[in-house]
């Protein structure tokens, strides 16, 4: 009997055909099942109803159509994962302190962070490169400190960027004309650079009019914003400490690696900060150091040893003028093993050095691999490297093949959302884009016309290609979208998501490791008011990124994907709305 006859009440008998008509019996079963089912009924409305107090789960208010609440004024600068009330219990050791700490899942808090008063549209670019809303960043601290030495200085409602900074204070262009003398930096030769400790990242700045893209990071620190005024000015710049991990880059990616007072140990702890650049470092690119320990007081024995370790490296010393110091990474394959005062060796065979998320910092040098083939001089000039796979592609299965699609793809894509989606790209509107989902980089790649810089995210549970994105001379990171992102609130205008279900879903097993909320609630925090998201994925997903995306506040619309993506998928671009705290 199924369980549908088994739960229908028995009769017995039939019908009588006189005045007093039928009557249903129950036999003993029928009243065993009907008492299971009023238990189980009673039981899931115990547990799925939340207890007074008790609210629902971010991600289930979201599809219920509940509005995600202000956080506090005090939390306009959020920075979930480099928290001082978090990291301040941590150890000091090798500034462990300082590196990305986030909050376990569920601790975060759920909330739309709000703009500080007075916020406006920030200044357009390339007027930002000069000067910005001061109330948009109302922190006076490095203006105060750093003034004299041509950092920033307040003027009216703006603040001013001379484009000085502590080892060029009369200024980034002098200072690049001087470094010109000795690095290729006009030629084309040279298009990605690493700025380490950066202040606010006038050295990246100025070097934009070269065809130079330069990441700047700094960690948070006692200056307060260093990196938050970096990206307000339109700089590419990330939130970053170099401490015990390796920085979240690929291998062999930076054409040159520079400190300007960066003050960064390279000598501490056996070397290892030195052995990081060196694993960050293209072969043939430059590594320049500007203050300590060049030449400086009272650090004779650390700049002896910077020296004799570069010299164990096989770097050649270009120059040292003054406090500045250069060198030239060998182009060939290193050349180590050899007899230094280091005792520093190369790396396993099973060292893979682009593991670089959450990866612990190695004291041994990483094995280079096509090291003749993508050094500088050999991997092809700028902007010819843009468009043609290099060796690193062809690593991949099918990767010169895979390279010219992707290519082909995004041309069409960025193409469709600026004349049929009306995605502002090429205009003001939009100056600092991220790329969630990068794989070869093929959208920065399309935009590469448009006034804007991209950070090309390559997610850390997917293919390691960022290297080569790194070839084709564009820059990025490695990241999990189920953390928090290493920036500042309200610092991209343009945030673009391909496929944003496979960002939280586990490539093995296909489950989620977090919510499709949890990742758009991120994009809030990092989106400019006004900003705009651009999420593709299956029509499915899209449906429930449209309810996610009313909860936080943005104004959403759906279309249909290209002719050429073949209608599965859909598209929504929405827009962060422009909302203030109500005064108190």
């Amino acid at each position: 009997m199924g369980l549908l006859s088994s739960l229908r009440p028995h009769r017995r008998g039939a019908l009588s055909g006189g005045g007093g008509g039928g009557q249903w019996q129950w036999s003993f079963l029928d009243a065993v099942w009907a008492v299971f089912l009023l238990a189980v009924v009673i039981f899931l409305a115990l547990v799925f109803t939340p207890r007074r107090g008790e609210p629902l789960s971010a991600a289930s208010s979201a599809l219920a159509g509940a509005t995600v609440p202000p956080c506090a004024a005090s939390e306009v600068d959020l920075l979930p994962c480099e928290d001082p009330r978090r990291s301040s219990r941590l150890s000091r050791e090798m500034n462990y302190y300082r590196e990305r700490h986030c909050p376990a899942r569920g601790e975060a808090p759920v909330c739309l962070v709000p703009p500080p008063r007075g916020y406006r549209v920030p200044v357009p670019w390339p007027e930002s490169l000069h000067k910005i809303w001061h109330d948009n960043m109302p922190y006076g601290k490095i203006a105060e400190r750093k003034g004299h030495q041509g950092w920033m200085k307040q003027e009216g409602s703006y603040f001013i960027f001379p484009g000085g900074g502590t080892m060029f204070p009369d200024g980034a262009e002098q200072y690049i004309e001087k470094l010109a003398l000795y690095v290729p930096l006009k030629s084309g030769l040279l298009r990605t650079g690493l700025d380490m400790g950066c202040g606010v990242a006038s050295f990246g700045g100025f070097l934009l009019k070269e065809n130079i893209l330069t990441l700047s990071f700094a960690p948070r620190d006692s200056h307060k914003s260093q990196i938050q005024f970096a990206l307000e000015r339109g700089i590419p710049a990330f939130l970053l400490m170099l401490g015990t991990r390796r920085l979240p880059f690929p291998a062999q990616s930076f054409d040159f690696v520079h400190c300007s007072r960066c003050l960064i140990p390279f000598m501490a702890y056996n070397g290892s900060y030195l052995i990081e650049v060196d694993r960050l470092l293209r072969p043939g690119g430059y590594l320049i150091i500007s203050g300590p320990p060049v030449q400086w007081k009272k650090q004779e024995k650390e700049w002896a040893e910077l020296q004799e370790m570069a010299l164990a490296f096989c770097y050649k010393l270009i120059t040292v003028d003054g406090n500045t110091a250069i060198w030239k990474k060998p182009t060939e394959a290193s050349c180590l093993p050899n007899q230094n005062g280091f005792n520093i060796d190369l790396c396993s065979t099973d060292d893979d050095p682009d593991q670089a998320w959450y990866f612990k910092l190695k004291k041994c040098v990483s094995k280079v691999s096509l090291a003749d083939e993508i050094a500088v001089g050999s991997i092809l000039k700028w902007p010819d490297r843009l468009s043609k796979p290099s060796a690193r592609a062809s690593l991949m299965d099918n990767g010169a093949n895979l390279f010219e699609l992707d290519t082909q793809k995004w041309v069409k894509r960025v193409s469709f959302y600026k004349k049929s989606l009306g995605v502002k790209l090429g205009t003001a509107k939009i100056r600092n884009v991220m790329d969630m989902n990068a794989y070869l980089g093929g959208l920065a790649a399309a935009a590469v016309s448009d006034p804007v810089w991209v950070m090309n995210v390559v997610p850390a549970q997917k293919p390691l290609t960022l290297g080569v994105i790194y070839d084709r001379g564009l820059i990025g990171v490695y990241h999990d979208w189920c953390e928090p992102f290493s920036t500042y609130p309200r610092t991209y205008d343009l945030i673009h998501a391909d496929r944003i279900n496979s960002l939280i879903r586990d490539p093995i097993s296909g489950k989620s490791r977090c919510d499709l909320f949890d990742v758009m609630l991120e994009m809030d925090r990092i989106l400019r008011p006004e900003g705009i998201a651009v999420i593709r994925d299956s029509p499915d997903v899209i449906d429930k990124a449209a309810q996610v995306a009313q909860s936080i506040r943005w104004t959403v619309q759906v279309h249909d994907s290209e002719p050429e993506s073949g209608g599965t998928e859909k598209i929504l671009v929405a827009t962060k709305t422009f909302w203030k705290l109500p005064l108190t």
